[in-house]
């Protein structure tokens, strides 16, 4: 009995320091501009919501998977949007988005043929124009008030005081 509890921490353990080692490698970095579109459904009813394709400045990718960043924030966006103009509350939505518009249109065409040109279930696809919502930049950065990262910046040294060896400080360059 002994040995099975011991195994057991012991891949408990493991799990734990693989979970925070993980954890504390996981960084964010911002793209200049990135390329998503939404999408909305209900269980309760047969519309569908399409956003369009809308190009989105300063999006956080994570570093390891190359993955959107706060995805779910950008589809609580749309949500509060189907909630709030379109009275259609509870509805699930998600966000597909990417740095190559290529492969954001691939899905978004994949997904548009998948509910259009379903023939075992018909659905109402409803389309929202980039005028009546766009998605917000969201940050995700330490600070509060920072969109993107700063750069570092290089500072320029001080011209450092040319001592000769006998400790007299020689007379400023004329001009």
């Amino acid at each position: 009995m002994k040995p099975i509890r011991h195994y057991f921490y012991g891949a408990a353990l493991t799990m734990l320091l693989a979970l925070s080692y993980s954890a504390a490698q996981a960084k964010n970095v911002v793209e200049k501009k990135a390329y998503m579109f939404g999408f909305s459904a209900s269980f309760n009813d047969s519309i569908v919501y399409f956003t369009t394709i809308q190009e989105v400045d300063s999006v956080w990718f994570t570093q390891k998977k190359n993955m959107l960043a706060g995805r779910s924030n950008y589809s609580n966006q749309l949500r509060e949007y189907c909630n709030d103009k379109l009275n259609q509350p509870k509805r699930t939505c998600i966000v597909v988005g990417n740095k190559n518009l290529k492969k954001v249109e691939k899905k978004y065409e994949k997904m548009k043929k998948m509910y259009t040109q379903n023939k075992k279930a018909t659905y109402d696809v409803r389309f929202i124009s980039e005028e009546d919502f766009k998605f917000v930049t969201i940050n995700l950065g330490e600070g509060k008030d920072e969109v993107a990262p700063k750069m570092p910046q290089k500072k320029q040294k001080a011209p450092k005081d040319k001592k000769k060896k006998d400790g007299k400080t020689p007379p400023p360059p004329k001009q």
